[in-house]
C-alpha cells in the first residue's frame, strides 16, 4: 500500500531534476559587445549598423526562478494524517478478513458434516446436499472478491484525500513564498540539489499543524 501510494504522489508532479539544474545553475548570457564606429576621413566616413535580429538578448533578472523539492517517501512515513489513516484502513482490512475466515469456517463445517452422514444419505439426498455445499462454496468466492474489491476501493479513496490535501498545501506554500516550481521527489530522484531547496521539514511541519487543528475541531 505505501508503494502504491508514493507512487501516486510521485506522479502528481513532475519530477525534473534537468529542470532543477537548468533553473538554477544556467549561466546568463552576456550582452553583445558594443559596436565601435571607425575614425576615417568626412568623405569616406561610414555608418555601421547593428544587426539586432542575430544579437543575443541578454536574460533579464526577474527570469530566474525559484524552485524547490520535497521527499514523498518523507512525507508517507511521517505524515500524522496518512499514518492513522493507515490505522483505521488496517482496522476495517483485520474485520473482512475475520469475515472471510468465519465464512470459510463455516463451509468447511459443512462439508465435514456431509462426509460424516453421506453413508446414511439416499442419493437423493446426498446429491441435494452437494448442490447446497456448491452454492455456498460460490457465496464464499464471490464474498471474497467483494472485499476484496472494497479493500482496493477503500485505499483509492483514502490516497485520494491524502494527495488532496497534500497538492492544495504544496500550492498555498507556493504561492505565499513566491515559488516558480515544487518538485515531489522519489527516492535517489534527486542525485544533488544545493541545501536550502529541500523544504521537506517545513511541508510536513505544516501537514502535521493543519491536521492536528482539523483533528480537533
Amino acid at each position: 500500500m505505501k508503494n502504491s501510494l508514493q507512487l501516486a504522489l510521485n506522479a502528481i508532479l513532475l519530477i525534473a531534476v534537468g529542470v532543477l539544474f537548468y533553473l538554477h545553475f544556467a549561466q546568463k548570457p552576456a550582452a553583445p559587445a558594443p559596436v565601435a564606429a571607425a575614425t576615417a576621413p568626412a568623405k569616406e566616413t561610414k555608418v555601421v549598423a547593428l544587426d539586432t535580429a542575430k544579437a543575443a538578448p541578454a536574460l533579464p533578472e526577474d527570469n530566474l526562478r525559484k524552485v524547490a523539492y520535497v521527499e514523498s517517501s518523507k512525507l508517507l512515513d511521517q505524515y500524522k494524517g496518512l499514518q492513522d489513516a493507515r490505522k483505521a484502513f488496517e482496522r476495517k482490512i483485520a474485520g473482512w478478513e475475520r469475515q472471510h475466515e468465519q465464512n470459510v469456517r463455516g463451509l468447511q463445517a459443512a462439508a465435514q458434516a456431509y462426509e460424516k452422514t453421506a453413508a446414511g444419505l439416499t442419493d437423493e439426498q446426498r446429491a441435494a446436499t452437494v448442490q447446497r455445499l456448491q452454492a455456498q462454496e460460490q457465496q464464499v468466492a464471490a464474498k471474497q472478491q467483494q472485499l476484496q474489491q472494497q479493500a482496493q476501493q477503500e485505499e483509492a479513496k483514502m490516497t485520494e484525500q491524502v494527495l488532496t490535501r497534500v497538492n492544495k498545501l504544496l500550492e498555498a506554500y507556493g504561492k505565499e513564498n513566491d515559488y516558480d516550481l515544487i518538485l515531489v521527489a522519489g527516492g535517489g530522484t534527486i542525485a544533488y540539489a544545493r541545501p536550502g531547496l529541500d523544504i521537506t521539514k517545513e511541508i510536513l511541519g505544516r501537514l502535521n499543524a493543519e491536521y492536528a487543528n482539523r483533528s480537533k475541531k
